[in-house]
């Protein structure tokens, strides 16, 4: 408001005079405690932050709209070629084609064995007027070569095609822990196939650093940087090895990094990859420029329970990629961990992307968190620590090393464990899941069910080691000549192949779906779920507050509260739990009438046959009182959720 002349008449608000108002709120309370939050890799998020002064716009590709892409991963070629005809039809401009085994396929992806397959998947695709982006996991190599047939079929130039061939060997191996010849053939291998593409006319990117197999293990923002920055620079390394230069290396290469519910974070991380590619570029004395970054929705904050929320989560994730600056987004499905989407789940993907473009209008500024003191700290938080994880990546030797080691391994397990501490006490509360779940949700509809194993199993094994290597032209001649996958696979073998321990893929929501799980099988056996009885001491006004707490509490883990509007003697208290065929109880109420009546109540509800018997609250100075008198178990906000509704379940699930 610097601009209006009413601006002079009122004085400049100071930190200071904010900072004397917050400790009034605060009442005595520690304001790093109470107001200031730290992100899995120590950085401080700070509740206010002035106006960043002096800050540098970053910039995309190209400028307006990203690309709004649609995964296509049907088994079936025809059917997912119809299923991307209706998102194109719909409004989408790109489309990722998963393949059968890669590792984000979840058990799906098209079933393309040759290039007529692929024909088909593509089939009414005009390849000229879309962007495509090929995810084939260990098998990019010979996908890549597919893509080349079918272009020569369609006599389309590859100049004149947008395309991401996705060739990742390194996140590849890491998803699923083997590489099928050396690194130094391998580098041999990603120059020949760019020499191919360069004498061929291609315009696109035929390398990705992908991010994504990380952010799955449950890497930290910085470490999902790091990562990428180590194999965007093992490429350019390997590219330079191989006869490339530097500028025709990283001209090849595209990026991808995943777009999560934290959008203040996300939106750092996009900026923060520009900023340090272009500190490795100028390190490597070449002129920076744009990258090709894409972004796809985290697969780690999907929930199967309550899937509608995963609309919720995919739209901040969204949002905050297009913020952030992607080029090209890829929104998963809300009912992806459930199965194979159906048209709907796809559309509402495709959609979500959509009102962000045309009603919001988010793609008219090139960066509109430039200048913003938060999103700038964040950013400049991020490169410095994912800078010095990157460089430590370095001295262990480089990204294929460090894992080989199983140093980065440990380090992302490290940071997986604090998560899952986190999910378990609900510090970090999964919204439908840990937070407010819905006991009786209705079923969604998917076109299959998630396979019974869902390992990423990666290719067929490979034939023993071949006496010479195979060109990538003959890689194409052999697929134009009608040469299956298994067949160009075979040629992928090479002699010192490379295993590691492969990074998991985790939803950090699985800990709380399986004990949900067990509640199904329950009722599937039983005709109805396992039950807590509430105990409800006092009015309505004494207990709400904790009985609805732990209302939520147990459901989170399937275990269905039995309510009431309060209990006033000792005989209505036995009958109504005896009535309520539960096996376990809570009492809830406030610390006053806990002290005047908890204990007895705790041993009328042992007399009814209570298996266990829990208290909401802490325990306080009557600790040893409340469980001489036969409470078990106290929950409260921070406790172990996840603990405590195992033992829970096992004892109401228990036969009598």
């Amino acid at each position: 408001m610097d601009d209006l002349s009413l601006a002079a008449d009122f004085p400049q608000a100071t930190r200071e005079q904010w900072l004397k108002l917050v400790e009034g709120v605060l009442k005595g309370g520690d304001f790093e405690t109470k107001l200031v939050s730290r992100s899995h890799d120590g950085i401080a998020i700070q509740p206010l932050y002035p106006k960043a002064e002096g800050s540098t716009p970053v910039a995309r590709e190209q400028a307006g709209r990203w690309r709004v892409s649609q995964r296509a991963d049907h088994p079936d070629p025809a059917k997912a070629n119809e299923l991307a005809l209706l998102d194109l039809e719909g409004g989408a401009d790109a489309l990722t084609l998963v393949t059968r085994k890669a590792p984000a396929a979840r058990g799906f992806g098209v079933q393309i064995n040759s290039v007529d397959d692929l024909d088909r998947t593509l089939k009414g695709v005009m390849l000229d007027l879309i962007h495509l982006r090929m995810d084939a996991g260990g098998h990019g190599r010979q996908m890549a070569a597919l893509v080349l047939a079918l272009a020569e079929r369609r006599g389309h130039k590859l100049s004149d095609l947008s395309l991401d061939l996705g060739l990742d060997p390194l996140s590849a191996m890491a998803a699923m822990g083997r590489m099928s010849a050396s690194w130094e053939a391998m580098a041999q291998r990603m120059g020949d196939t760019l020499a191919h593409l360069t004498d061929q006319g291609f315009a696109g990117r035929a390398f990705l650093a992908d991010g994504r197999v990380y952010h799955e293990a449950g890497a930290s923002e910085a470490q999902e940087l790091a990562a990428v920055l180590a194999t965007g620079l093992s490429y350019l390394r390997g590219l330079e090895a191989a006869g490339h230069s530097l500028d025709a290396a990283r001209r090849s290469l595209a990026f991808l990094l995943v777009a999560d519910a934290d959008e203040f974070l996300t939106v750092a991380k996009l900026r923060a990859l520009r900023r340090l590619w272009a500190r490795v570029e100028q390190a490597c004395g070449i002129e920076p420029r744009p990258i090709r970054l894409h972004a796809e929705t985290a697969w780690r904050m999907t929930t199967r329970r309550d899937p509608w929320v995963n609309m919720l989560r995919t739209t901040v994730a969204a949002f905050s990629a297009g913020i952030g600056g992607a080029d090209a987004i890829t929104v998963l499905p809300f009912t992806a961990p459930l199965g194979l989407p159906d048209a709907f789940a796809r559309r509402v993907a495709r959609n979500t992307q959509l009102i962000l473009l045309d009603e919001s209008n988010l793609a008219r500024v090139a960066d509109p968190a430039a200048g913003a003191g938060g999103f700038e700290a964040l950013t400049d938080a991020l490169c410095e620590k994912a800078w010095g994880l990157f460089r430590e990546i370095e001295r262990e030797g480089g990204i294929l090393e460090s894992l080989k080691g199983e140093t980065l391994q440990g380090r992302i397990a490290t940071v997986r464990a604090q998560r899952e501490k986190a999910v378990a006490t609900r510090r970090e509360p999964i919204t439908g899941t840990s937070e407010f779940p819905n006991i009786n949700e209705a079923d969604v509809t998917v076109l299959m069910s998630v396979p019974a194993a869902t390992e990423n199993d990666g290719p067929a094994p490979q034939a023993a080691a071949r006496s010479g290597e195979t060109s990538f032209a003959s890689l194409v001649q052999m697929a134009a000549d009608g040469a299956t996958l298994p067949q160009l696979a075979m040629t992928a073998a090479g002699a010192n192949v490379v295993a590691i321990a492969p990074l998991p893929s985790v939803r950090t929501a699985e800990p709380f779906e399986r004990l949900r799980d067990i509640s199904d099988a329950y009722r599937a056996r039983t005709g109805e779920r396992p039950k807590v009885f509430l105990a409800n001491l006092g009015s309505i006004a004494d207990f709400t507050a904790r009985a609805t707490f732990t209302k939520n509490f147990f459901e989170a883990g399937g275990v269905e509260a039995i309510m009431n509007d309060g209990l006033t003697d000792q005989d209505s208290l036995q009958k109504a739990f005896t009535d309520s065929k539960a096996k376990i109880s809570c009492i809830c109420s406030t610390d006053e009438i806990y002290r005047l009546h908890a204990p007895a109540t705790a041993r009328t509800l042992h007399r009814a046959g209570s298996k266990l018997i829990f208290l909401a609250g802490r325990p306080g100075e009557d600790q040893e009182e409340l469980t001489g008198a036969g409470i078990t178990t106290f929950i409260f906000t921070g406790c172990d959720t996840l603990k405590i509704l195992a033992e829970a379940l096992d004892k109401a699930c228990a036969e009598p």
